[in-house]
Order: structure tokens, then sequence, then C-alpha cells
């Protein structure tokens, strides 16, 4: 059985229509914790010739 990511209760998946979280509790701190950005993405670092056409970008803006 799977279980929520968020407080690790176990999710029926035939009867909770919030899946994969086991309440609308649970889905709702999740989204507050990617709005708050405490979750991301991982990516590389950008490189310096990036960095420098990002600059040049603001600049001409």
């Amino acid at each position: 059985m799977p279980r929520c990511p968020v407080c690790d209760a176990p999710v029926q998946l035939d009867v909770t229509p919030t899946v994969p979280f086991c309440s609308d509790r649970c889905r709702l701190v999740d989204l507050g914790r990617w709005l708050d950005e405490s979750y991301g993405v991982p990516a590389p670092p950008p490189d310096d010739d990036e960095e420098a056409q990002a600059e040049a970008a603001d600049d001409e803006a």
C-alpha cells in the first residue's frame, strides 16, 4: 500500500480521492511547501556564458 508523502500514513487507492495524499490537509501542506520554495528541482549550475547572456539581456531591457 502506498504511503502519503507528507505524513507517511497509508493511502487506500480505491477509496481516497486525494491520491497520492491521505487527505486534503496533506495535499495543501505539500502545495504550501512548493509555494514557499521549500521544495525544489535540482538543476546543474549555469555556465558563465549563460550568466553573461542573462545579464546582457537584463541590461538591454
